[in-house]
Parts: structure tokens; sequence; C-alpha cells
């Protein structure tokens, strides 16, 4: 029974994970075209990728797209996280629902929603309306974790800063802050990582700049070349890293 369950594990390991293995090993393959036998092993089309003008301003546009799309979601997260942890008011089943809603719906609807609305406002599309778009699901993923984060700190030590004498910003900031960082910045990492790798959203909102996955589908309708998937072995690489360091806060 054991070795059963071994092998269906084994199997649905490679069923996840076979196809991004082959990306990477086809990324070192010396041949232009994606066959087996692997002929020969180089690094070139990693140089070919990191020289590239078009990667390049994909990848500038994706990392200012991450860095203000993170930001914006980690402000109104945390700020959404201690409204719904430190006050009652009227709602606030319905707030707490409606703050999860974006990570839960499919990206098409948000897509589709979102264009619509930009469309009404009669507001040019571009990386603005990327940033925004993606906002809205990095929000939800900072509230939940400082929202759970608060849940845990006891509310007596920032009683006894307030009976010390603090206002409520030094009580936030010596007291609270603290208790809530680690889960802040493993929040913020996982949003930045879903906003650098986000396509289906990006697709309704973006405008004549493209971001890096923009770049890599609008290449993808002409054939895989060795370029992008060296392209993609170091997202990936650049990705997990951002995730175990995430994990590693959120554990903290």
């Amino acid at each position: 029974m054991k070795q059963l369950l071994g092998g269906w594990t084994i199997l649905v390991y490679l069923f996840m994970y076979l196809p991004i293995l082959v990306i990477v090993v086809f990324s070192f393959s010396q041949g232009r075209v994606l066959a087996l036998p692997i002929q020969g092993w180089t690094v070139d089309w990693y140089s070919a990728a990191l020289s590239d003008d078009r990667l390049q301003a994909g990848l500038f546009n994706s990392i200012r797209v991450a860095i203000a799309a993170t930001s914006i979601a980690a402000i109104l997260g945390t700020l959404a996280a201690f409204a719904i942890q430190k006050y009652q008011f009227f709602g606030k089943n319905a707030f707490r629902t409606a703050a999860i809603l974006p990570i839960i719906l499919p990206g098409i609807v948000t897509g589709v929603a979102m264009l619509s609305f930009f469309s009404t406002l009669d507001l040019p599309l571009g990386l603005l309306t990327v940033i925004i778009g993606h906002a809205t699901f990095g929000f939800p993923v900072v509230f939940n974790t400082v929202a759970a984060r608060i849940s845990q700190l006891p509310r007596s030590l920032e009683e006894a800063a307030a009976d010390l004498g603090a206002p409520p910003w030094e009580a936030f900031w010596k007291v609270v802050f603290p208790g809530i960082r680690s889960a802040l910045i493993s929040a913020t990492l996982l949003a930045f990582t879903l906003s650098f790798d986000e396509i289906i959203v990006t697709i309704f909102l973006t405008g004549q700049d493209n971001t890096l996955p923009m770049e890599i589908w609008a290449r993808l309708r002409f054939g895989i070349t060795p370029e992008i998937n060296a392209t993609v072995t170091l997202i990936l690489l650049f990705s997990i890293c951002l995730v175990l360091l995430s994990q590693k806060f959120a554990r903290e």
C-alpha cells in the first residue's frame, strides 16, 4: 500500500513539475529547435535574453508595475485589516467578504470588469491601469495575512502602552508594528510575485507598454524559442526566491 501511494505521489509531482523541468532543460540546449535528443549544452540563450531590448523593457515595466501595485495593496490592505480587527461597524462581515472577493474571482472577470470601468471613465489603457488592476488582487493577499496576524496579538500590550501615556501612533509603531512586520513583509513579497507574473488581467488593461509576461506571450504566437525558455527559467528562479522568502517571514 505504501509503495502504491509513493508511486501515485511521484506521478502527481511529475504531472505538476515535468513541464517546468522541460523548459529549464531546453533553456540550456545548444540547438534552436526544441527536440530530443539534445545535441549540446550552452548558456548563450541566457546572454541573448538578457541583452534583448524588448525583454529588458518588459522586465523594467513589470518591476515598476509590481512595485507600485504592491505598495498600494500593502497600504490599503494593512489599513483595512486594522479596521476589521480593531473596530466594530455596520456591515463588517460584508466588508470582509468584499475585501477577499478579488482574489477569488477569475482573472477574466476582473479584467473585463475593470476594462469596462476604465472605458466608462475614458481612462486610456497603460501601465497605470495595469497597476490598478494588479493592486485589486494584491489587496486581499495583504489584508488576509495582516488581519490574521493582528488577531493573534494580545490587545493588552497596546492597552498597556496607552496606559503608560503613549499616543496611538507611538503605540502602533513601538508595539503593534513589530508584531505584524514579518506578516506584512511576507504578504507584500507574495503580492509582488503575483503581480510580476500576472498576465490574464494584464491582457485586458495594458496599452502599448508590454510587461515581461505580455512580451513573452506575444512572442509565443510565433513559436517557442530558446531565449523564451531562458527568460522563463530566470522568472521561475526569481519567483521561487520570493515565495521562499515570503514563507520564511510568514513563519516568524
